[in-house]
């Protein structure tokens, strides 16, 4: 195929453009901008063609131009804080499977827990006009706030509720969540009861808020064995940190570790040590990640519904960006108590 030079929509660069791939596949430059976008309205066939076509001139979309030439992207930014491990992998899977059908692109940002690496984020994302944000939480920073408030591009918050805010979101309370796995190891006749929690984020700290609470009506509530470290949360630190609240208080009946990776690294260790789990200290962990069920003794925890989260959130930003209302902007999914042999 022969461009001339004085070819309007030929890019003096001389890289290929989508009216180049739009002419080689014989449709127009609309059909194969949705068709490389996987818009599920074009037909199979004249996606075929269009891949095609883009794969034999070497096309590659730039998302820059495309939001200039329409003043919108047709990316939406997921924010997380972190993907080191299942908790938010099916949260995001989840929102893909809704957006990319739709012709969206899923631009994700790992923030690592940082508020500040997650303003940055937001900063650099906004450049490009993103279509919608959904964000994680509601604990950020002023700046960050304001440049959300300022840009008036839709929003949907995950995994936490502030019915007060007048903003969408979508998840469950911490808070109650913290509470149920008090109530669940007081039932259970236990009475000196630990709460250990790592990476202290903001949901980390409301589900410590729950179960101290719980335990304050009831009057079992001891501040020495409240376990709080801002280290990062893993498999190894949660072993640590049995250990050590274990011979500093050896008289702790119950653990609920603020999530599973901690929770895992406690068992490891009183299998190692030979700890008897429940019947010495009952084990209770938060997300009930897939192999909680599989432990030894199989962990009881906190099922929290992250496919459902990133499935609601993402509809609720279709919504949003058709430029209607949301009839019910604050989505409870609650959570679900896991009971197993740990407990």
């Amino acid at each position: 195929m022969t461009v001339t030079k004085n070819d309007k929509n030929t890019r003096t660069t001389g890289r290929p453009t989508l009216n180049e791939v739009a002419r080689l596949a014989g449709v127009s430059p609309i059909t194969a901008s949705r068709a490389l976008r996987g818009v599920s309205s074009v037909a199979v066939e004249l996606v075929e063609k269009v891949r095609q076509a883009a794969l034999e001139l070497n096309y590659v979309v730039n998302p820059a131009a495309r939001a200039l030439a329409s003043a919108q992207s047709h990316s939406v930014v997921v924010l997380v804080p972190s993907l080191s491990n299942l908790l938010f992998i099916d949260t995001l899977e989840a929102i893909h499977r809704v957006l990319r059908p739709k012709g969206f692109e899923v631009v994700i940002g790992n923030y690592h827990y940082s508020r500040d690496e997650e303003e940055d984020l937001l900063r650099n994302y906004m450049a490009y006009q993103p279509r919608g944000l959904l964000l994680t939480g509601f604990d950020r920073t002023e700046s960050a706030r304001r440049m959300i408030e300022a840009s008036n591009i839709p929003c949907v918050y995950m995994m936490e509720l502030d019915p007060g805010a007048g903003l969408n979101c979508v998840g469950f309370s911490q808070l109650k969540a913290g509470e149920t796995a008090a109530e669940h190891l007081i039932s259970r006749g236990r009475k000196r009861l630990a709460y250990i929690g790592a990476q202290l984020d903001q949901r980390t700290l409301l589900r410590g808020e729950g179960f101290r609470r719980a335990l304050q009506k009831v009057g079992l509530y001891d501040p020495d064995l409240e376990v709080l470290t801002p280290r990062p949360s893993s498999v190894g630190l949660g072993g640590e940190l049995f250990l050590q609240l274990l011979a500093s208080h050896p008289d702790v009946d119950a653990i609920f570790f603020g999530n599973d990776d901690l929770a895992h690294g406690a068992l490891l260790e009183a299998l190692r040590c030979g700890i008897k789990i429940p019947e010495q200290v009952s084990i209770l962990g938060f997300n009930d990640l897939p192999a909680s069920a599989h432990m030894v003794p199989r962990l009881s925890s906190i099922s929290t519904p992250r496919e459902a989260v990133g499935r609601h959130a993402a509809e609720q930003m279709l919504t949003l960006m058709a430029g209607n209302r949301i009839a019910q902007p604050v989505v409870d999914l609650g959570f679900e108590l896991k009971v197993r042999e740990s407990t």
